[in-house]
């Protein structure tokens, strides 16, 4: 283990983060502890400041830098940008992000509100990487990588030593891997706290992806010896689980998650993970930095695809009272009617017809099934178009 991540020097930048970085709790959920089939918590880095573990890493980094810089550059797709310009502000020096074309307009603001100058260059977040690099060395600042620093991943070691000290029986922990600073952290530390305790990474399947604080090629230089040493295994996720473990730790949990920090919670909704058979499975939840309209988004395509949600389009007479029947068919059935739309074009109709498109919330499949019976009893014709 390098000195830079010995237990004494782990603890050490542990304690000096106190003043800025909150002991995030770890909580149990029984609901999930029953749907997975084993004792699972979740620790819940999504209500740390600036909304994510990487606070713990920046602040490291400038702590660790003390007065040599007047300023710090990086590249990010948020919460590293965040989390700098956070620590940058509290500790007095000029900070600059670069962030790609293209990235979630409540994130860039996110960075600009924390008092940092942002540059909105390059196409993905590896062309930031090479243009903040370029500006570190032009300008004289530092140049603060998002992961692949020993500075960094000893700040990001504080999740394990917490979780070594809050959690009586922790037998394994999953942890989602983009560039890989989080996983390398945590398994530093509890490999010399709690060495017996299992470490499985979750990665996104695919770089397009809702996950895209983990949307990342490969670990850096640092990370990936540290992630083949320390964990047990990595595995993917597909969209549809992440989306899905979004929804459901805002339903069941109420917590506010982005696709990044759900990956973990999503491999053990999928059984890419099975929970270990004695003793508690932590799940870390990253970060909760996810753009309302995409959340949205989510939320309904979750519940369209659980049956609790549905458009349908069928068809009445022109005439008055006609659309006033239909919602009075609608809501004896017992849905929620959630919009309604007049549609008269691209749509086969008998002269004298028109179209209602309705989209309904009901309490699930079985709901939707006999609501659409009850509807056909009174004579609609329909077809569910989502």
């Amino acid at each position: 283990m390098p000195d830079a991540l010995s237990e004494e020097h782990l603890r050490a930048v542990h304690a000096d983060l106190a003043d800025l970085v909150r002991r995030t709790p770890t909580l149990t959920s029984a609901s999930m502890s029953a749907r997975c089939g084993g004792t699972v918590a979740f620790k819940a880095e999504c209500l740390q400041r600036t909304g994510s573990f990487k606070l713990r890493g920046a602040l490291a980094k400038l702590r660790a830098l003390g007065g040599t810089t007047d300023g710090v550059v990086a590249a990010s797709a948020g919460n590293h940008g965040q989390s700098l310009a956070y620590a940058a502000r509290r500790q007095g020096l000029r900070c600059e992000v670069y962030m790609p074309r293209g990235a979630p307009i409540s994130e860039v603001e996110a960075v600009r509100a924390f008092g940092a100058e942002v540059h909105e260059e390059g196409a993905s977040v590896e062309e930031s990487l090479h243009l903040a690099r370029a500006r570190a060395r032009a300008s004289g600042m530092t140049f603060v990588h998002p992961f692949d620093d020993l500075d960094v991943i000893a700040g990001q070691a504080g999740v394990g030593i917490e979780l070594a000290e809050d959690v009586g029986e922790p037998a394994k922990v999953v942890v989602p891997i983009g560039g890989g600073g989080l996983a390398a952290g945590i398994g530093a530390a509890l490999a010399q706290l709690r060495p017996e305790v299992e470490i499985v990474g979750v990665r996104a399947a695919r770089l397009e992806t809702i996950a895209d604080g983990i949307a990342v090629k490969h670990p850096g230089a640092l990370t990936s010896p540290l992630i083949e040493r320390h964990l047990e295994a990595v595995v993917t996720v597909e969209e549809q689980a992440i989306a899905e473990a979004m929804t459901v730790l805002l339903d069941r949990a109420k917590l506010l998650v982005e696709g990044a920090g759900a990956a973990a919670l999503a491999a053990l909704l999928s059984g890419e993970v099975a929970p270990a058979p004695a003793g508690v499975t932590v799940v870390i939840l990253s970060g909760g930095n996810v753009d309302v309209g995409r959340l949205a988004g989510i939320v309904a395509h979750e519940e369209t695809r659980a049956g609790r949600r549905a458009r349908i389009l069928t068809r009445v007479p022109d005439r008055p009272g006609s659309l006033a029947a239909l919602l009075a068919a609608v809501a004896a059935a017992g849905a929620n009617l959630l919009s309604v739309e007049h549609v008269r074009d691209g749509v086969p109709l008998d002269v004298g017809e028109t179209a209602i498109a309705l989209t309904v919330e009901t309490r699930g499949p079985d709901h939707l099934a006999q609501m659409k019976r009850d509807l056909r009893s009174v004579g609609y014709r329909f077809t569910q178009e989502r």
